[in-house]
This record gives C-alpha cells, sequence and structure tokens, in this order.
C-alpha cells in the first residue's frame, strides 16, 4: 500500500482518539499483529498484547490522559512521522498527582494493510521525569 496524506491523516486522528479512549487494545489495533513499539531506550514491545500492555500503563498512570496530534508527515512509500502532546496528571496507583505536558513524536513505517509494523517513539525522558516529580509547573512549562 502506497501511503497517501488524506489516508494518513485519517489514519492519524483515529490513533490519537484511541489513545486518548483509555481502551489500549484500541490503540494496538493499529499495529500489525506483529508490529512494534519502541519508546527511546526502552526495550520494543512487539506484538499487538505487548502493545497493550505499554499504552496500558500510560492509560493507569494517567487516566485523564489526552493526546493531541500536533502534526503527521508524508515520507516516502510507507513511511510517516506522527508529531503528538500528551497532557494528564499523574494520579493513577503510586502516581505523584503532578500533571505532566510532554510533547514528541513516532516515526510509523506501514504494512500493505495500512497497519504499523514499526514505530519508534521520541520524547525528552529528563522533562518527562522532572515533571513527573515536581510537576508541570515547576519545570518552567
Amino acid at each position: 500500500m502506497t501511503v497517501d496524506a488524506d489516508w494518513l491523516r485519517t489514519f492519524a486522528q483515529r490513533y490519537t482518539v484511541a489513545w486518548c479512549s483509555q481502551n489500549a487494545a484500541s490503540v494496538a489495533a493499529h499495529f500489525a499483529p506483529t508490529g512494534s513499539l519502541k519508546i527511546d531506550d526502552d526495550a520494543p514491545s512487539v506484538g499487538r498484547a505487548a502493545i497493550t500492555a505499554a499504552a496500558q500503563s500510560f492509560m493507569t498512570n494517567f487516566p485523564n490522559l489526552q493526546v493531541l496530534m500536533d502534526e503527521v508527515i508524508l515520507q516516502a512509500g510507507d513511511r510517516a512521522i506522527y508529531h503528538w502532546t500528551l497532557f494528564g496528571t499523574n494520579s493513577g496507583p503510586g502516581g505523584t498527582g503532578h500533571r505532566v505536558r510532554i510533547s514528541g513524536f513516532e516515526e510509523w513505517t506501514f504494512s500493505p494493510e495500512g497497519l504499523i509494523t514499526q514505530s519508534l517513539g521520541h520524547f525528552d525522558k529528563a522533562l518527562y521525569a522532572r515533571q513527573l516529580r515536581h510537576g508541570l509547573e515547576a519545570s518552567g512549562h
């Protein structure tokens, strides 16, 4: 499948809604059955069950999780870059109670069926850790 701009925007909007849904399996449904989600230096989550677990950890830690699509950029052929901003309060079990706001991006590769085969996610982990410890306001954002 060749990805075009209209299809990509619709796909990215559905992916964003899935992250906001508190239904982690709906995030994983955007991935091929053996797809992978790698977040920064963490080991990749491979397969829908592992991707569901990774998404669920964010949803559990941030019960009011909101993700905004900042931009989605079509690359050559089956590749795209999805820019996002995450907002939420770390009020899940053992949470700090602090609000966070971080931005990042995912580098996507698509299968012929139009599902993500690989997502390489990136965000500022130091800023995220600082906001978890001290809150959004204390981090200067």
